[in-house]
């Protein structure tokens, strides 16, 4: 059955006859009604059912818009099975009623204005924080994106049995997306990996931990012995802990003394890193989401924030609600659900947001409408390199040559992109981008940039986040609160542990880099080793790393907390190479994926809460939460696997820590790195009592806003506004001359269509927790392509109809979407696929050019043509 919660708009002049044409539609019930608001539920018997509901009330007289809050699938005769951590006390019809009854009313009164896709802060099965004795409550973070929302969850008898949003939140204020309403179930999947496998003669045979971790520390030391330390590999995510990051960091680069560590925040993170310390000198934001709570202007770029972050975009929409005059700016390649609640859309063409952030800054400049004094005082011009490739070549190199430029550089340089001269290359009007600039013309507007992955996933993903900070600089709409430019994060922890311990192959813990002689020496005396164990030379970024590992250049890799044989872009050329080499791969995870395929040894991990750790999220809060109940089977934390492999080839030394305090003293042990940085965590233990904390954290206290005299302890009494972290131009940050160049592969007469890959709400990245969820599974079962209809009649095809995409490197069939429901389209002469689909691997499809500064893959750009099949 679907159940549904829906929120109409309407024209108060039609309330009674809208409301009378509900009563006649037996499926629909009204919740509550305002003069201009209705709140429904629909129960209706299928999908198809639903989509045909939607379209009913979207031709009603009166109503101006249709929002559903979300939609679940109840297999009602599956009720034992795919219940498995709710109470029998209500039925799973009457639990999905009650939450979407309740997810309506939650949308009606401004609670949550996310199209719907916030849950209310009502416990997962009825229960409420302290209604039941015999359920103990403790707080923790959600394990999904880089949010960081607040948790309270509730066990009994071992197992998790109830969630609620933290009321106590800073972040949340007790609101869940659905993914995170359902996260308890991505615990209880009936494939869980509970015991280690070994292969054995072409079988994974279950064995001893003793066994496994014997195998892959004799593997491991064997080919560090015969070939050198960089024959061997660790591939990690922004899924780990810090405590497993900084495991990881010393195990690889003090132990084993290589760099060849990387992390899957290299897929979608990297960007905003270079952008970050290319722009500021320091990876990280100035603001925090304070700041969406004052602004009066919000320009997505790129950035489908409504189903990818819904809690952070309830919180800007639900301002409406209460009155505040806001304006949300959707620039876009798609019309999403974040398109249908903004009040500016501008379809651009792929690529030219770049020419589009250029024509705007030269407008802003054209009418003297810079901030002069703030430039005078806090910013210096720079040029670097251009037609700078995409790094699809194998051992690509590439370094920038800064320049220093004047204004009057800048100012000349910006002339290319007056706006009649890009309108067409962006696909809009001159007008419309006048209209855009126009917002950071006017001083009194506060404004806020945010963005993902349609800004970071780009083969200039670096300079397209130094051209947005550009407007910020330029205007002076950065460091005050209100006015910020937010790069929004996609894993939990891939600021606090990528980002910020340094789990990629040039850095060390914290703000130290692996090419400072300085910072070797401090990191070799507090881990105890030679200095000559650190290597100073990077090796090779996350895509280059499976490059070398299919040439044979790398010969083991141990993967853990990730699924890189659904995500790394151009599979073929990839699995083609482990064919023929054999490398010696193992895999942590909790579940088979597409990954644990080629293992040879495969590890069972712990998952979320059946461990204690720390993340870290967007705004730089970092934030506990404890091991609330153990894992199934035979399954151990990351942490334990990497200290007890490195026991085995003989690095102990560097793990003495108690084990019952395992990651206490871990933790402890890298904040030692953070001190005096800018970058300063607190104690463990106050981590255990706060709702985290955004760092620099000094004598207990956080800071809301870097940079910013009186509020960031590293800013001294009458600087203002320093950025202090750019030391090689004195405490200013940078305004870059940067280009517009084409992607790497456009449409042709052969392949005609731009392809594009991303997410959807319901799955979390390669869909390894989220499908083992059953509402979330039947809610999107598989990946489709979504086709806009006018294509899909060019060629007759329609919804429903298998249809094989074809690029340069491979293929692959899916069932087309064409019916524009409300949820996306695609414009013409583009098609969108989800990764999230282990059964349709689109990255068999997608070209591997990248950043040539961040190396940071483009999935949003190549070319494809299609076949109805």
């Amino acid at each position: 059955m679907n159940i549904s919660s829906i929120l109409l708009h309407i024209q108060p002049d039609y309330k009674k006859e809208i409301e009378t044409d509900l009563l006649l539609t037996k499926e629909i019930q009204i919740e509550k009604s305002l003069e201009d608001r209705l709140a429904l539920t629909l129960e209706s018997p299928d999908l198809n059912r639903s989509t045909e509901i939607w379209a009913y009330l979207e031709r009603l007289e009166g109503v101006e818009s249709v929002t559903m809050a979300y939609c679940h699938f109840d297999d009602l005769v599956e009720e034992k099975k795919s219940a498995s951590f709710l109470e029998k006390e209500v039925t799973r019809r009457e639990f999905i009623r009650k939450t979407a009854a309740a997810a309506a009313l939650a949308i009606l009164f401004g609670q949550l204005a996310t199209k719907g896709h916030a849950a209310s802060a009502e416990s997962s099965n009825g229960l409420e924080v302290g209604s039941d004795s015999s359920v103990n409550w403790q707080k923790g973070v959600c394990r999904f994106c880089g949010v960081g929302c607040g948790v309270m969850l509730g066990t009994r008898g071992g197992r998790v049995v109830a969630i609620q949003g933290d009321k106590k939140s800073p972040v949340n204020k007790g609101l869940l997306c659905v993914k995170g309403y359902y996260s308890p179930k991505i615990l209880y999947g009936d494939d869980r990996l509970t015991k280690p496998l070994v292969r054995k003669n072409g079988k994974m045979v279950p064995v001893s931990w003793d066994e496994a971790l014997d195998l892959v520390a004799s593997k491991f030391k064997g080919l560090v012995d015969q070939h050198g330390p960089d024959a061997v590999s660790m591939y990690g995510s922004g899924q780990w802990t810090i405590q497993e990051g900084y495991a990881a960091l010393k195990f690889m680069k003090g132990g084993i003394g290589t760099n060849n560590l990387e992390a899957n925040a290299r897929l979608c993170m990297a960007s905003a890193v270079t952008g970050f310390m290319t722009s500021f000198g320091s990876d990280e934001p100035m603001g925090c989401y304070d700041d969406l709570d004052i602004a009066d202007t919000f320009f997505f770029w790129g950035n489908n924030s409504a189903e990818m972050h819904p809690i952070l975009f309830s919180r800007i929409v639900d301002r409406r609600s209460k009155g505040d005059d806001i304006t949300l700016i959707d620039l876009a390649t798609r019309k999403t659900r974040t398109t249908h609640l903004s009040d500016i859309h501008v379809s651009m063409n792929p690529q030219s947001d770049l020419a589009l952030a250029n024509s705007i800054a030269h407008i802003i400049i054209r009418d003297k409408k810079w901030d002069p004094e703030f430039v005078k005082k806090h910013v210096v011009f720079k040029k670097g390199k251009t037609n700078i490739g995409y790094v699809l070549e194998d051992n690509f190199k590439f370094k920038d040559k800064p320049q220093l430029i004047e204004f009057d550089e800048y100012k000349e340089f910006l002339k290319d992109y007056a706006p009649e001269k890009v309108a067409s290359l962006i696909g809009t009007t001159p007008e419309q981008i006048e209209g855009l600039a126009n917002y950071f013309k006017d001083s009194k507007k506060k404004i806020v940039s945010l963005w993902c992955m349609g800004v970071n996933q780009h083969t200039r993903g670096t300079w397209m986040n130094n051209l947005i900070y550009n407007l910020h600089l330029l205007t002076g709409q950065i460091c005050k609160p209100g006015s910020t430019a937010l790069s929004l994060t996609g894993q939990p922890s891939a600021c606090g542990t990528v980002r910020e311990v340094g789990v990629v192959t040039n850095r060390l813990p914290s703000a130290h880099v692996v090419t400072n002689p300085k910072h070797r020496e401090k990191v070799a005396k507090m881990w105890g080793v030679p200095v000559e164990k650190i290597s100073p030379t990077p090796t090779y970024h996350a895509v280059e790393m499976f490059r070398a590992l299919g040439r044979g250049d790398v010969k083991a890799m141990w993967i853990s907390t990730t699924n890189p044989f659904q995500t790394i872009p151009n599979l073929e050329r990839f699995e083609k190479g482990l064919k023929k080499n054999k490398p010696f791969i193992v895999v942590s995870d909790v579940y088979p994926t597409a990954s644990t395929k080629f293992a040879d040894v495969i590890l069972p991990s712990s998952l979320w809460v059946e461990k204690e750790g720390c993340f870290g999220n967007t705004e730089r809060r970092t934030q506990f939460f404890p091991k609330m109940v153990d894992p199934p089977g035979d399954a151990k934390s990351d942490v334990w696997q990497i200290v007890e492999v490195a026991k085995r080839m003989g690095y102990g030394k560097l793990f003495q820590f108690n084990p019952d305090k395992l990651e206490e003293e871990i933790f402890e042990e890298y904040r030692t790195f953070t001190l005096g940085t800018g970058k300063d965590v607190g104690p463990y233990e106050l981590y255990q009592k706060e709702r985290g904390l955004r760092w620099p954290v000094i004598d207990g206290k956080e800071t809301k806003y870097r940079y910013v005299e009186g509020e960031d302890p590293y800013v001294k009494p009458g600087e203002g506004i320093k950025f202090y972290k750019n030391k090689k131009d004195n405490g200013r940050a940078v305004i870059w001359a940067r280009p517009y160049e084409p992607p790497a592969e456009v449409p042709d007469k052969e392949y005609p269509f731009w392809l594009c890959t991303g997410r959807v709400l319901e799955h979390w990245h390669t869909g390894t927790l989220t499908r083992r969820v059953p509402e979330l599974h039947k809610s999107v079962p598989e990946a489709y392509v979504e086709i806009h209809p006018l294509d899909a009649e060019k060629q007759g095809i329609v919804s429903g109809d298998k249809v094989r995409l074809i690029s340069r490197r491979g293929h692959l069939e899916l069932t087309a979407d064409v019916s524009y429901s409300g949820r996306a389209l695609s414009q013409r002469g583009m098609v969108f696929v989800p990764f999230f689909d282990e059964a349709k691997l689109i990255n068999f499809v997608t070209l591997d050019s990248m950043c040539p500064i961040s190396k940071e893959p483009d999935y949003k750009k190549c070319a494809i043509k299609i076949e109805k099949v």
